[in-house]
């Protein structure tokens, strides 16, 4: 009788912590995410009604799977991802995908890059997952990290070589874009976690000898240009200086975007109503260039609300990170939203023509399954940390 009597206390006990755990969710950071599946679902459906309605209904589909990963997500305590040398296992597997896709004949090319793997009818592609697995990765070292701010040679140098590896991997595929977003990644977790200023000044002034470098060659045209970059990379470069130059060659996505988001004007044009899209100008339409199409049919006042809603969705995670008291956790949240606004950042300015075309996707616009999936396992793991911000291990004696 005393055992069953044990065992009900504990039970009890477990399912309150559970309902309290599920009060302190963060409804609006949900509601939020519900507010751009839905976005998502209009764009690309604008973007491909003319086109094929078969995006439309995969989109769905990987929400609905994305829905249940990052229900998944929330039930278990994400600290014990920080316990022993799982997180190593996680970031080892990414490499090792990495590495796979780079083998001719295992690994799938796209857009002049071979990024993907498949298995049987699924596709995927394992730079989108290395982001997610960096992250965790950051955040476990340098929480471990005793004396701030980060500053010791030792632990740069494991830092900088544990963010190289994928880095590298990714630049060699070539995926510019997606190399990028890891950089932001890391730099957002370290700025957080605290890093010595003079080390911050050093890697700014190492980005601008490098983009003025580039630049200066780009326009000296000078051979070793084609040495470092390669053909399509430098006609991004040309695009992004002088769009106007070639507006049927190389500078045509770009011009037919900016047309678009140009001739949706205060109200836009309409649902289905976008000629540009329907037209089928804008290239990438449901995935890359989306938010072109989106600006098209519902204007200024349709971007606005897009942005504002991501806007909302980042405040949301940033109360997330300054409320937990555990500091892997703040810095998980930080990598997240590092990793979401650069690519928001990026992707709506290489629309506008205010940055270079990268071929980034708008994060939980774009149709795709691999990123689609990461993200929501993404806000799932922010939701996780926002309701056990200070909390002890659920199920610890």
């Amino acid at each position: 009788m005393a055992f069953f009597a044990g065992v009900f206390i504990r039970e009890t006990g477990v399912r309150m912590k559970i309902s309290r755990l599920l009060r302190q969710l963060d409804v609006p950071l949900v509601l939020f995410v519900i507010a751009l599946a839905v976005i998502s679902i209009v764009a690309i459906s604008g973007a491909t009604y003319t086109i094929d309605p078969v995006y439309l209904k995969q989109q769905i589909y990987w929400y609905g799977l994305g829905i249940l990963l990052l229900a998944a997500t929330l039930l278990f305590d994400y600290r014990v991802l920080a316990q022993g040398r799982f997180v190593y296992l996680l970031y080892g597997f990414g490499l090792f995908l990495l590495v796979l896709v780079m083998i001719p004949g295992v690994g799938t090319s796209a857009k002049g890059a071979q990024q993907w793997l498949k298995i049987g009818a699924f596709q995927f592609q394992p730079s989108e997952f290395m982001k997610l697995f960096l992250i965790i990765l950051l955040a476990k070292v340098t929480s471990e990290v005793k004396r701030l701010p980060i500053r010791d040679w030792k632990t740069l140098g494991k830092l900088s070589g544990l963010f190289a590896l994928p880095f590298f991997l990714v630049l060699i595929q070539p995926d510019l874009g997606t190399a990028l977003v890891l950089l932001g990644i890391a730099a957002s977790v370290l700025l957080v976690a605290g890093l010595d200023w003079r080390i911050i000044l050093a890697g700014l002034s190492s980005v601008t000898v490098l983009v003025g470098g580039v630049l200066t060659l780009y326009f000296t045209d000078h051979p070793l240009l084609h040495t470092l970059l390669q053909d399509h990379q430098i006609e991004r470069i040309e695009t992004f200086v002088n769009p106007a130059s070639d507006p049927s060659g190389a500078g045509y996505q770009l011009t037919q975007s900016m047309i678009a988001v140009g001739s949706g004007q205060l109200s836009g044009k309409g649902f289905h109503n976008g000629t540009q899209a329907q037209g089928k100008w804008i290239p990438e339409p449901h995935n890359d260039f989306i938010f072109a199409v989106f600006a098209e049919e519902f204007g200024f006042i349709g971007g606005s609300l897009l942005l504002c809603t991501f806007i909302f969705l980042l405040y949301r995670m940033v109360k997330v990170g300054l409320q937990c008291e555990e500091r892997f956790g703040a810095y998980i949240v930080a990598g997240v939203i590092g990793m979401i606004v650069f690519q928001v950042f990026q992707n709506i300015g290489m629309t506008v023509g205010i940055l270079p075309i990268t071929g980034l996707p708008l994060p939980f616009i774009s149709y795709g399954g691999s990123a689609l999936l990461m993200e929501m396992v993404a806000i799932g793991l922010v939701l996780n940390i926002g309701m056990r911000r200070n909390d002890e291990f659920l199920f610890r004696d």
